[in-house]
Formats: C-alpha cells, sequence, structure tokens
C-alpha cells in the first residue's frame, strides 16, 4: 500500500470573527465558497494532502472561533500549531487594528520558531476597501512575516498562501526530515536485506513471492 504522507503538520487560522477564516479553509480544502456567514463554535478542522519539494505533507488546519468568548479554548491550539495564518479584513479597520493582540497572544500562547503569515482577506470586496495593501504589507515587514491578499470568493491567493506557509514550516523542520528521510531510507533497506534472506535459494526463486 502506498504511503499517504510523508509528514503531518498543524496549521492554524487566527483572527477576528467574521473575517472570512472559515471560508479560507473550505476554498482551499474543498473548493467551495459560501456566501453566508456561520460564526464558527470553538474550533473546528478540515485535512488536505499536498505534495512540496517532493514531500507529501498532510495539513491538519484548524478554524478557531474569533468571538472573545471562546478564546480560552482556541488559545490551547497554539501550543500544537506548526504555523499560523493571522487573518483580517481588508474592509475593517478593526479587524486590521487587531492583528496587534493576536500577534501578542502568538508570542505568549504558540511555540517558539513557529511560522506565520499575515492574510489580508476579502481582497474582492475593493469597493469596501479600508485597509491598503501597502498598510498589510508595512505591518508583515515590521512581524517578519510573509503577507498575502485573498479571496475566498474569487480563489485569490488561497492555494498560494497555504503552499507558502507548509514550504515555511517544511524549512523550519528541514533537519528533522532529512533525519526521517535517512530512518526510512536505512527502515527500506533494512527491509530488502530481510526480504533477501528470506528467499529460498535455487531456481525456483526467480519470482518474487507476494507476502501479503
Amino acid at each position: 500500500m502506498a504511503k499517504q504522507y510523508d509528514v503531518l503538520f498543524r496549521l492554524l487560522l487566527i483572527g477576528d470573527s467574521g473575517v472570512g477564516k472559515t471560508c479560507l479553509l473550505c476554498r482551499f480544502t474543498d473548493n467551495e465558497f459560501h456566501s453566508s456567514h456561520i460564526s464558527t463554535i470553538g474550533v473546528d478542522f478540515k485535512m488536505k494532502t499536498i505534495e512540496v519539494d517532493g514531500i507529501k505533507v498532510r495539513i491538519q488546519i484548524w478554524d478557531t472561533a474569533g468571538q472573545e468568548r471562546y478564546q480560552t479554548i482556541t488559545k490551547q491550539y497554539y501550543r500544537r500549531a506548526q504555523g499560523i495564518f493571522l487573518v483580517y479584513d481588508i474592509s475593517s479597520e478593526r479587524s486590521y487594528q487587531h492583528i496587534m493582540k493576536w500577534v501578542s497572544d502568538v508570542d505568549e500562547y504558540a511555540p517558539e520558531g513557529v511560522q506565520k503569515i499575515l492574510i489580508g482577506n476579502k481582497a474582492d470586496e475593493e469597493q469596501k476597501r479600508q485597509v491598503g495593501r501597502e498598510q498589510g504589507q508595512q505591518l508583515a515587514k515590521e512581524y517578519g512575516m510573509d503577507f498575502y491578499e485573498t479571496s475566498a470568493c474569487t480563489n485569490l491567493n488561497i492555494k498560494e498562501s497555504f503552499t507558502r506557509l507548509t514550504e515555511l514550516v517544511l524549512q523550519a523542520h528541514r533537519k528533522e526530515l532529512e533525519g526521517l528521510r535517512t530512518h526510512a531510507s536505512n527502515e527500506l533497506a533494512l527491509a530488502e536485506l530481510e526480504e533477501d534472506e528470506g528467499k529460498p535459494e535455487g531456481p525456483g526463486n526467480s519470482s518474487k513471492t507476494c507476502w501479503c
């Protein structure tokens, strides 16, 4: 049976309620967009496997509620995340201003070295824009993050942003992955050796035996 993935990463979506975190998640994992908004209660998650640099990565993406009353619950998930999207809505100056609070939460509760990307969502609502692209770029620069403006509605930069965060997490865990690859190669070599030793001698060994 083919291996379904090489490594599992946990990514987290955080930001104010209503910025479109659930829509980003559904667009990426299911290629669906629902314009009606139902607030996430607590946390929810979806899975998707993508290939980056020849590595099959299984991504577990946690979608957190933005409301204050759920934040005691959602902060528990920060500790297990390897990558975090900080999301604001380009048509909401308030959600942009609150990014500082979300960054502070990440610094306090997430593991050291967690990878972060800033997302300005709802880029399709240009007529309602309250936050300029340059503002997003500047804020991302201040925090040392990559920046994307996205739209779950038009599928703008959805795959690109999720792939980029996965790449950053892979790069941050490169040494561990190399060790994993070496271990896997050694296991394969050992398995082949055991298989060879277990084969009977003689001409009857010309066909490969299936032990499944």
